[in-house]
């Protein structure tokens, strides 16, 4: 990603780009994190938001994966980890919010939906808060619960 007026992040796994939301919030840390990099020099004017060894190439899979894993290791993570890792996050964060699962499909930019259904891993704690539709006619008609 070489500016910063895009609000997605490409990723060429497969040779195919990738898009990902860009949180307002996180678009405004990348400009300051630019800005800082500029005033100190760090940065080229048309380079790199996150440079490689070299300043003038981006950072490699290898410098990516190994930032994830440090990350991971200071947050003590103690599973395998991987920037992979964190598009699995996002899919499972979004079906937990209760994004319809069409929409989480979309925006991985998946044809199938199996696949989506991979990447979207329920918690147990998901699990357990689902309800049986027989128990909620149940409880409506034991005046439990609100119909609807």
């Amino acid at each position: 990603m070489r500016g910063l007026g895009e609000h997605t992040q490409k990723d060429y796994k497969g040779r195919k780009d990738r898009n990902a939301m860009l949180s307002p919030h996180l678009l405004d840390l990348l400009r300051q994190w630019w800005r800082e990099g500029k005033r100190r020099g760090v940065m080229l004017p048309h380079g790199w938001l996150f440079p490689g060894r070299s300043g003038t190439d981006p950072i490699s899979a290898r410098q990516l994966h190994r930032v994830v894993q440090e990350a991971a290791a200071r947050a003590e993570i103690h599973k395998r980890v991987s920037p992979h890792t964190l598009r699995h996050s996002f899919a499972t964060h979004l079906l937990e919010q209760g994004v319809d699962i069409r929409v989480i499909q979309v925006l991985l930019g998946h044809v199938n939906i199996n696949t989506t259904g991979i990447y979207a891993q329920v918690s147990s704690k998901t699990m357990r808060a689902v309800t049986s539709p027989l128990d909620q006619i149940l409880a409506v008609m034991e005046g439990r619960a609100p119909p609807g």
